[in-house]
Order: structure tokens, then C-alpha cells, then sequence
């Protein structure tokens, strides 16, 4: 009798995880396609584009080390994750006064300080409330995705009838409705004893060190796709509907791969999943660089996006999962956030600039095929099994 209620608590907390997932990848839909256009209409240059779209990335490399030990002395993920959508919503008010590069810069910097507390949190708040079913991570997820989907097909439509500038107050709604999901978040789980384990002495051992430094290489291939993709697309004379279109397909994709997962993985090994993204990235991103002419080749690529982050990114969770537990599974998920979506989003972000400037938009591409190349070669050579490091000493 005692089943129902545990079950039923289980399904509150799935729901109240997915609505946040829900909302922040919302504000991300909202602010990754269209913010570059908006940049672009108040009169910035290439590289001014460049690093207001890289500085998420920077404070996704410096913030989570100061967030993570804020967390661990403090124990109170859900409260420090509300803390920090507070704080975004109220860093994000500049953008309403000033058109001014360098105070854009310093309201750039503190909405991202607080937004990349969250995440990491959040994911292993997750984690801890699916104890040994990893495999149900994706069906979580998947809410993300399509808060994505909403958010950009939606501003897409709006912004071919409103003036850019309206995307202010609607990234500011959907800022407002990650603070109120950010409120119903449900606590940490008391943690059992198995869920206490220390995780292995030693995180630095060559199968991890080649699965954090390829994230760090997809991340960087991305870059070009992150900061100017809608652009990329309005030179080849794609509308904003379109351009919406063209990036819900890709998370349309997204969650397919994520629902699909548990089948996959049980078929494939991680390190097969993993190696079939790093080489379809490559594929895919010379495939946008030198063929965006083509709608029917840019449908085809932005299909890609199930390998290319979806597989990725599932496969990187499901494998510091299966090497990492407690307190350390919080670390690591921080610092594989911090080495891909911040050290390596911030390379690929400033490298994409300064090429769309000096070899042009298909070199730009092309550079982000060779650094999934290179992840290639690293997962190939270095993640040769998949050991269980919990064993490692």
C-alpha cells in the first residue's frame, strides 16, 4: 500500500522537472536563433555579434565552478536554481534602455553568471530522482526540446509580422515563467546508501579524459551553427518562418533520438552512438556551409541534429552516470558542461566570427566539420571500452 504514494510522488516530481526543462530551453529557443538579427538591427559588426553570442559560453566555463561550491556548501539545489532565474530576470532588464555595445557586454555577462547555475543543478536533481534508470533521463529532456520547438516556432511567425525589437519582452515573459517553474522544483531526494558511494578516486582516467575533451571538440563544431546560423540562412534569403522551421526540425529530431534512446543504446554501445555523432557532424555542418541554397540539403542536415547533439549529449549523461555517483556526478556534469557548452562553445562562438569575416561563411562551416573530426579521432583512440569506473582505484 505504500507503492502508490511513492509512485505518485515520483510522477509529481517527473512533471515539475519536465515544466522547467520546458521553460528554460524556451528562453533558449528564444534567444539562440533570433538575438543575433536582433544584434544585427541595432547596428553591431560580425565580431561585435560574435562575442555578445560567445559570453554565455564564457560564463558557462567560469560561473558553474562557483555555483558548484555554493551548492555543495550549501545542499539546496531547487533553492540556489530559483535564486539564479531571479537573478536572470532581473540582469536581462538593461537590454530595455540601452542599445550600447558595452552595457549589452555587462547585461550579457550577469543574465548568463546566473543562468548557468541552473542546469548543471537541475540535471542532477534529475539524475538523483531516477536513482538507477538513466534510461528514463531522455523522456524528461525530451520537455526541453520541446520548449525549444514552441518558442522558436512561435517568435518565428511573430517576428515576420513585428519588428525584431519585440523579442525583448517576449524573452522577458519566458525569463518570468523559468522563475515560476524554477518555484515548484522539487527538492534533492534523501539519498540512500548506495546513492552515497564515493565515485571512483581518480575522475582523470583516459576513457573520461576522452569523452570530456571530445565534448569540448562537438562544442566547438557547433559554434558556427549557435551564433549564426539564422543569419547564415537570411543571406540565402530564408524568411524567419522558414529560419523557425529549419530549427524546430533539428529538435523535432532531437526528441525522437531522446524517446528513442533506451532502444538504441540497448542495440549499440555508447561508444558506437557516440562515434556515429562526432562523424555525421562532420557531414552535417559541410552540408550547411556550402549547400544552404538548397532547402531540401538544409532539411536533410538539420535532421542530423538527432546525432549531432541529441545521441551526444544522451550518450555523455549515460556514461558519467554509469562512472560517477553522489556528489561527484554533480562535479563532473558541472565540468562537462563547463569544457563543452563553455570553453568549447566560447572557441567555436569567437572562431565562427572571426572566419565569417575573413574566409566567409562555408569556411567558417567547414572549420566546425574539422573540430568534430578531431572528437572523432579522440572518442576512436581514447574511449577504446566502456570500463566501469566505479571499480577504478
Amino acid at each position: 500500500m505504500t507503492d502508490a504514494p511513492e509512485s505518485s510522488r515520483a510522477a509529481g516530481a517527473t512533471w515539475r522537472l519536465a515544466a522547467w526543462y520546458f521553460a528554460y530551453f524556451a528562453f533558449v529557443g528564444a534567444f539562440s536563433p533570433y538575438f543575433a538579427l536582433y544584434l544585427a538591427d541595432v547596428g553591431l559588426s560580425a565580431w561585435q555579434i560574435a562575442i555578445l553570442m560567445v559570453t554565455p559560453q564564457v560564463m558557462r566555463l567560469l560561473a558553474p565552478g562557483f555555483w558548484g561550491w555554493l551548492a555543495a556548501r550549501c545542499g539546496h539545489s531547487s533553492q540556489l536554481t530559483r535564486f539564479s532565474a531571479l537573478g536572470a530576470c532581473l540582469a536581462f532588464a538593461p537590454f530595455f534602455i540601452t542599445d550600447v555595445y558595452a552595457w549589452m557586454l555587462v547585461a550579457m555577462a550577469f543574465v548568463w553568471f546566473f543562468w548557468s547555475a541552473a542546469l548543471p543543478l537541475v540535471e542532477t536533481l534529475t539524475l538523483e530522482h531516477l536513482g538507477g534508470r538513466v534510461d528514463r533521463y531522455g523522456h524528461i529532456r525530451l520537455w526541453g526540446s520541446v520548449g525549444f520547438i514552441a518558442s522558436v516556432l512561435g517568435l518565428g511567425v511573430l517576428l515576420d509580422y513585428l519588428p525584431i525589437r519585440a523579442l525583448l519582452p517576449a524573452c522577458f515573459v519566458i525569463l518570468a515563467g523559468v522563475l515560476a517553474a524554477a518555484l515548484l522544483l522539487p527538492n534533492s531526494p534523501a539519498a540512500s546508501p548506495k546513492a552515497a558511494l564515493p565515485g571512483p578516486g581518480d575522475p582523470w582516467q583516459t576513457p573520461v579524459l576522452a569523452l570530456l575533451s571530445a565534448s569540448f571538440f562537438m562544442a566547438i563544431a557547433h559554434g558556427p551553427l549557435y551564433v549564426f546560423y539564422s543569419l547564415h540562412l537570411s543571406l540565402h534569403g530564408y524568411d524567419k518562418t522558414t529560419t523557425g522551421l529549419l530549427w524546430s526540425l533539428g529538435v523535432i529530431a532531437e526528441i525522437l533520438v531522446f524517446l528513442a534512446m533506451p532502444a538504441i543504446a540497448a542495440r549499440f554501445s555508447l561508444r558506437s552512438i557516440l562515434l556515429a555523432s562526432f562523424l555525421l557532424a562532420v557531414i552535417r555542418f559541410l552540408l550547411i556551409g556550402w549547400y544552404a541554397d538548397s532547402l531540401l540539403v538544409l532539411v536533410f542536415a538539420q535532421g542530423m541534429h538527432a546525432a549531432t547533439f541529441g545521441a551526444h549529449h544522451a550518450a555523455v549523461v549515460a556514461l558519467l552516470a554509469r562512472w560517477f555517483r553522489g556528489p561527484q556526478l554533480s562535479r563532473m556534469q558541472g565540468l562537462y558542461g563547463s569544457l563543452s557548452f563553455g570553453a568549447g562553445g566560447l572557441l567555436g562562438g569567437l572562431m565562427s566570427g572571426y572566419a565569417w569575416d575573413t574566409i566567409g561563411p562555408a569556411g567558417a562551416y567547414s572549420l566546425g566539420a574539422m573540430a568534430a573530426a578531431i572528437g572523432a579521432c579522440l572518442i576512436w583512440r581514447g574511449l577504446t571500452a566502456e570500463p566501469n569506473l566505479k571499480n577504478a582505484t
